[in-house]
């Protein structure tokens, strides 16, 4: 029989969860194999080359274009000497120093290149270094050398359907005491700095904000108004990678745009969580190469992911299955396969397709086209 591949939304209680922490460019790796790592431990840094700026020195100086291979002469500072911002880099004095030309250094860095051709400086910036850390708490399993490392962690696992705001990590807080609970700004606290509130339905535009102000570090919720997001960023969310974002808090949406019941399931993990630190990523792409948005809360000890929960996704959809529907009318519906015909049937859309049968977790039967569903691994 032909199975169906559906993208896998995982849901796990306990699984074993691999985050690979790779330096940009290459660099120094700073911990070892079995190493134990927390939520902050950096394990890799290096220096990224800082931008170049050109300058017109020969034209600043007064040189013609006959005599470019005179500048070196009037240069202050030679190749790979340090310099700071305003600092003299090259000057000349003609006519018994009645005509004084001076060219200064318009930032901090380092000169790179005198150029006898074109008159031109260049200078390039100090490098900027950056720092990749462990992200979660956990054991090196493997190092890339000059590169990074691979963590790995027993965790609870949940992943969103849409997501700003990067990588961070708190405490969880349930904010909300149900799944149909609207996280709104009288529910954020003063105390709340440093954690991750858990709403139900809804997160207001109100409480995003306030959050930010507070010093909240991410939140959870079903769902969020589009134009809430438009107003809190300033602009129109595209199909390009999020995550990136500033100043914000890290937003994880469970279920959809709009207000929408978060899933009993995800709620109540979220709930045997609370008190717990857990580490967010807002992080999403919907195109080439599907990227989630994170929940990861690890855990102490635990049997880790089955040989069945691996392959779960592989084997395609089956009755049985959970599935999370991803087209009206039904979108955002959890919901248990229960038939999967073989049969081509004809939808709205005039096109036949192969449809599956779903029971809704409120009891209602849902007959969608595959391609309407997304497994969700439990």
């Amino acid at each position: 029989m032909a199975l169906a591949y559906t993208p896998g939304l995982k849901v796990k209680k306990e699984t074993v969860v691999q985050k690979t922490r790779r330096l940009p460019i290459p660099g120094e790796v700073l911990v070892r194999k079995d190493d134990a790592v927390d939520f902050d431990t950096i394990v890799a840094r290096t220096k990224v080359p800082g931008d170049v700026e050109t300058i017109r020195a020969s034209q600043i100086l007064g040189i013609e274009a006959d005599d470019m291979e005179e500048l070196g002469q009037y240069m202050l500072k030679k190749i790979g000497e340090a310099v700071r911002k305003g600092e003299l880099i090259a000057r000349r004095v003609a006519f018994f120093g009645l005509s004084k030309a001076f060219v200064e250094s318009p930032i901090d860095g380092t000169i790179e290149h005198v150029s006898d051709v074109t008159g031109q400086v260049t200078i390039r910036e100090d490098p900027v270094p950056v720092e990749v850390k462990s992200y979660i708490p956990g054991k090196v399993v493997s190092v890339i050398p000059k590169e990074g490392v691979i963590v790995e962690a027993v965790a609870t696992l949940i992943q969103g359907i849409f997501g700003i705001g990067g990588e961070t990590h708190g405490k969880i807080r349930m904010a909300v005491k149900s799944p149909e609970g609207i996280l709104t700004d009288d529910l954020v606290e003063s105390g709340d700095a440093g954690k991750v509130l858990i709403g139900g339905s809804l997160v207001t535009a109100e409480a995003l904000k306030k959050a930010a102000s507070v010093g909240v570090r991410g939140m959870v919720a079903g769902g969020v108004q589009d134009r809430d997001l438009r107003d809190l960023l300033g602009y129109e969310i595209g199909v390009a990678i999020t995550g990136q974002e500033e100043s914000v808090v890290t937003l994880i949406i469970t279920e959809g745009f709009g207000k929408m019941r978060m899933s009993g399931r995800t709620f109540e993990l979220l709930k045997s969580c609370e008190g717990m630190e857990a580490a967010l990523n807002g992080a999403t792409q919907i195109r080439a190469g599907v990227i989630r948005p994170e929940i990861i809360v690890p855990r102490t000890a635990a049997k880790g992911e089955s040989e069945a929960e691996k392959t779960i996704v592989s084997k395609g959809m089956q009755p049985g299955m959970t599935v999370r529907i991803i087209a009206e009318p039904y979108f955002g519906a959890i919901g248990t396969i229960v038939s999967l015909p073989p049969e081509l049937e004809e939808v709205e859309s005039e096109s036949s397709v192969r449809i599956l049968e779903a029971e809704l977790e409120d009891g209602r039967k849902a007959i969608v086209p595959r391609a309407n569903v997304e497994i969700i691994e439990l």
